[in-house]
């Protein structure tokens, strides 16, 4: 982030001077080194980007990009929702541009991208990918395009936010990754205190740092039985593994004693949560789609 294209956002926003000359002198002092090991580097001026961690980062981060928006929503082209554009949406600096078909896509890209310069953030090409959802999703088509003229490949797989997106004829995600991951931290914890720690240690470490791994984001996405049945699996396997058994009715006790639900069960659990979460919000997204929201959670619960 330039910080004088900072200054220059805040003052149209017409701060106080005192505030902005603060700021600025923060920026201006601000330092940092590398540390390898016990070694540290000298130290060197930051003249550009924000603190990471700090208080204010994500406030003046949200304003230097807020133009971003503004000029998609300008273009009234891409997706509209009750007439509120859904064109573009934002997290930090992962940057998602939906459109309902190819031209309209490579014109918001030109759009973002001219916006980006201005704001001396270069969009990567390297690091950017298209995808495609809909009944045409395997049809070649044509590569989106930047202004200096590289091109953004295609892919059937795109990673946002954490969440794995395919592509497919409808909206859809994938949990291989999700799935690797729970074997991943769950080999490590047992590789170290399989053998010496009880099972309730082993199953509350399971519980607190392997299942949110496997779980992270099923309350907003889809599952089909087939992928839940395939999570469950492998919090099947970790039990077989404590217990050294190939019985499921072993594995099913085991998990009544300790208190673990199924993956069904989690999953309906965290969706409560987040329902209930987004119908309480007063972000301008969540208030559009509340009573979509408020009847899967009423659905939910005759469940």
């Amino acid at each position: 982030m330039n910080h004088h294209g900072l200054f220059i956002k805040l003052m149209e926003r017409r701060i106080p001077v005192t505030l902005l000359s603060l700021l600025e002198f923060w920026f201006s002092t601000s330092v940092t080194c590398v540390k390898w090991e016990s070694v540290f580097s000298d130290f060197f001026e930051l003249r550009c980007g924000i603190r990471q961690g700090g208080v204010l980062s994500p406030y003046l981060f949200a304003i230097y990009v807020d133009s971003l928006v503004d000029k998609i929503q300008d273009c009234k082209i891409g997706c509209y929702l009750k007439h509120c554009c859904l064109s573009i949406l934002l997290y930090a600096d992962d940057i998602l541009l939906i459109a309902p078909s190819l031209s309209s896509l490579q014109q918001l890209l030109l759009t973002c991208e001219r916006e980006l310069e201005w704001l001396d953030m270069p969009i990567n090409t390297h690091k950017s990918c298209c995808l495609r959802i809909g009944p045409r999703f395997k049809a070649s088509c044509a590569n989106i395009c930047s202004i200096n003229g590289r091109a953004i490949g295609w892919s059937s797989e795109i990673k946002y936010l954490g969440i794995f997106i395919v592509s497919a004829g409808v909206f859809r995600c994938s949990f291989c990754k999700a799935k690797q991951s729970f074997y991943r931290s769950f080999n490590a914890v047992f590789g170290k205190i399989g053998r010496i720690a009880t099972a309730d240690v082993i199953i509350q470490l399971l519980k607190m740092k392997c299942l949110p791994a496997m779980l992270y984001g099923v309350e907003v996405c889809a599952l089909k039985k087939s992928q839940t049945e395939s999570l469950q699996f492998a919090v099947n396997s970790s039990f077989m593994k404590i217990f050294n058994t190939k019985s499921m009715n072993v594995v099913s006790e085991c998990m009544d004693m300790f208190n673990v639900l199924s993956v069904a069960d989690y999953i309906v659990k965290r969706k409560s949560k987040f329902l209930t979460g987004y119908i309480n919000s007063q972000n301008a997204l969540c208030i559009l789609l509340c009573s979509t929201a408020k009847k899967d959670l009423s659905y939910m619960a005759l469940r």
